[in-house]
């Protein structure tokens, strides 16, 4: 198995953070830094460590998602960072977050230690749909949603939601397929229009629902039959 699948499947990294974690040389094999993530390693046979701390491959999956709330930083550990989603996870597990949410911004996030469930849903070619209620100052013409459909031209690529439409004076609803950063604010600012809130509803079919901020709780066994993956939660 490569050490790259092997850190995913772990739990400890998606396969492009673990390709990351091994060329700054903080993986060793054996006792010995590695920095080639295509390095092959015997599961049964070899002895893995990030940091100094050994890691194994684990069975029965964990499955969680959580309402992030608005102010707290979407890693699970960050020195500047006054709240992480460490704040809000059962102790004693270690899970990596599926994608980012900004500072300012709330609503879904899945945690996990599948590693191949992080890769499937944060990788652009996988075209997982998020979808997301932004509240703007005011209320958008029907230009700015016109020019919104049509996608607009950002820095870093274009800016084109699956999906836009008006849910209220002041709220729009748009489904995303890739997660750039702060890329709707950037967006909606693009066309004239600023955020106040911004909420993720839902990650491909897991939906937030009801939960409340700060809430964390497994995801159900219809949610993981959803999504393809098994095991307890």
């Amino acid at each position: 198995m490569r050490l790259n699948k092997y850190l995913r499947d772990a739990g400890i990294a998606a396969r492009r953070k673990a390709d990351t974690l091994v060329e700054q040389g903080r993986v060793r094999v054996n006792g010995c830094v590695v920095r080639e993530p295509w390095l092959e390693v015997r599961p049964d046979h070899d002895t893995v460590k990030v940091d100094g701390r050994p890691v194994s491959l684990r069975q029965g999956r964990k499955y969680y998602k959580l309402n992030k709330p608005r102010g707290v930083t979407s890693t699970l550990a960050d020195p500047h960072a006054r709240y992480t989603l460490s704040r809000y996870l059962p102790a004693g597990l270690r899970l990596v977050p599926v994608g980012r949410l900004d500072k300012e911004s709330e609503g879904l996030m899945i945690l996990t230690d599948d590693g191949e469930l992080v890769d499937r849903l944060t990788h652009p070619r996988y075209q997982v749909p998020k979808r997301y209620r932004a509240e703007v100052t005011r209320s958008p013409s029907r230009a700015e949603l016109a020019r919104l459909r049509a996608g607009v031209q950002l820095d870093d690529g274009p800016f084109a939601p699956g999906n836009v439409r008006r849910t209220g004076e002041k709220e729009l609803e748009l489904t995303l397929y890739e997660g750039r950063k702060r890329e709707i604010r950037r967006g909606l600012a693009a066309v004239g229009l600023r955020v106040e809130r911004l909420v993720r509803l839902s990650i491909g079919p897991v939906e937030l629902g009801d939960l409340r901020p700060g809430e964390v709780v497994p995801l159900s066994a219809a949610e993981r039959r959803a999504l393809g993956v098994g095991g307890k939660s």
